[in-house]
């Protein structure tokens, strides 16, 4: 099969790097927002699993392009004769500077690569760019155009009725935020521009969406386990019998949080690599919540369970939601015979930061007992890790590589649905069920956990 070749051609500074960059999941590409970043053309394979799908070629955009195409007109006197035009005009160029971006941009379209021609929507179309397009038909290539609105879509309409006089295939896509269906969609279109193509873009598409499907589910086994680590560590030291053991507990609690921030962070990274975004700059000070504290009240008010869901009230009726008050508070009696408002007050109350660990004691020889701490019994906590998870893991796996700004997250303007209150019943019972566990998790329970986080990271938007 042929390895498809797409040549992403235009004007200076209409997004062609970005949309190398999107579709070739490369953050190496180079992108600026001055025009002329790209001086040559350059390639850049679109791998999976060390396989090369297809190859982009990032151009310079068309500096004289109304001189070229009338050289190539003087030596053209049929359309049969324009392809070899194209041609000729490269080879008899290739050392004249005037001509530097036109040569650099045609040679992979006379190598036979197929045409990406990419143009601004936010700009008026005018004449000027009749030249490029009449060239780039010229070629004889299969192509089709990408209409990239930065900022507006003021003039996305007009475009589209030039762009159609010369391309079969129009497509509208914001390259800094392109979806993978708008990715796959190119593709396909391509299939069916150019017969030689169909099985290798069909076979790309197929092997596109499988990846898109196990790095899901790496990300969703990335994240059950970090839930698993939360719920079964345990920090244990001993004390005697006589001592002040508030010193010790507070020690122990401190390095519990501290261990479930590194698994937190290093769960993060994980699915970072595994969307290929290996440098992605961060505002740490703007990822106000994200970056909250973990066992800040703010942090457990946003992806925890609310004060009434904490209650065990819910649309459903008390318990029937899956999470009574007991289950909640891990069998304490703290609510028993308070009135509802103090229930769902001391619900909030009780999953404050400072309450998240659980301290059991234990009888050693020689005057001595051991201290263990563990998250085991907060039943909210597992629910604000998983929160938390969800909202990054959905902001890196729809970022594309040509974004480049730092990694905002925000809650407020990236919401999360509601978990469901199936969906709560069965993750509160598969923590329930981790929590009393006095031994490593058993790999069926991670599995269910997985299965579980999995179907969540499937409906994140």
């Amino acid at each position: 099969m042929t390895l498809p070749v797409f040549a992403i051609v235009g004007h200076p500074n209409k997004g062609k790097s970005s949309l190398v960059a999107t579709l070739s999941n490369d953050e190496t590409v180079p992108i600026a927002a001055e025009s002329g970043t790209t001086k040559t053309a350059v390639r850049y394979p679109m791998r999976v699993q060390g396989e090369t799908l297809y190859e982009l070629v990032d151009t310079p955009g068309f500096q004289r392009a109304r001189r070229a195409l009338a050289w190539m007109a003087q030596h053209a006197s049929t359309a049969a004769e324009r392809p070899e035009a194209v041609r000729r005009f490269v080879a008899e160029h290739a050392d004249d500077a005037s001509f530097s971006a036109e040569t650099a941009l045609l040679s992979p379209l006379v190598d036979g690569a197929g045409i990406i021609y990419v143009v601004d929507g936010a700009v008026p179309y005018g004449p000027e760019y009749e030249a490029e397009m009449e060239i780039l038909r010229w070629s004889g290539r299969p192509s089709l155009a990408v209409i990239n609105p930065i900022g507006a879509r003021t003039y996305v309409s007009a475009w589209r009725d030039a762009l159609g006089q010369y391309f079969r295939v129009v497509r509208e896509i914001d390259v800094l935020a392109a979806g993978v269906e708008q990715r796959l969609d190119l593709l396909r279109a391509f299939g069916e521009l150019d017969e030689s193509w169909k099985a290798s873009t069909e076979r790309a598409v197929a092997a596109l969406e499988r990846e898109r499907e196990r790095v899901g589910g790496r990300a969703a086994e990335v994240i059950a386990q970090l839930l698993v680590d939360a719920l079964t560590t345990r920090l244990t030291c001993s004390v005697e019998l006589d001592a002040d053991e508030s010193v010790a507990r507070a020690d122990l609690e401190a390095r519990l949080a501290e261990h479930i921030r590194v698994a937190e962070h290093d769960a993060r990274a994980q699915i970072e690599r595994l969307y290929q975004h290996h440098a992605m700059d961060r505002d740490e000070q703007s990822l106000a919540v994200l970056e909250t504290d973990l066992f800040e009240e703010k942090t457990w008010a946003v992806f925890g369970l609310d004060r009434w869901t904490l209650a065990g009230i819910g649309s459903t009726g008390g318990a029937a939601a899956g999470l009574g008050v007991d289950a909640l508070v891990g069998g304490l009696s703290l609510f028993a015979g308070a009135a509802l408002g103090a229930v769902a007050g001391g619900a909030a109350a009780w999953f404050a930061a400072d309450q998240f660990a659980n301290v059991e004691r234990d009888a050693l020889p020689f005057g001595e007992h051991q201290l263990t701490v563990s998250a085991a019994k907060s039943r909210n906590l597992p629910f604000v890790l998983l929160g938390r998870a969800r909202l990054h893991h959905r902001l890196v796996a729809t970022r594309t590589h040509a974004d480049r700004a730092r990694l905002v997250i925000d809650s407020e303007a990236n919401p999360l649905r509601e978990l469901e209150a199936a969906e709560r019943s069965t993750l509160g019972a598969l923590f329930a069920k981790l929590s009393d566990l006095s031994a490593d998790a058993p790999a069926s329970l991670t599995e269910e956990l997985r299965k579980a986080v999995g179907n969540l990271l499937r409906t994140n938007d």
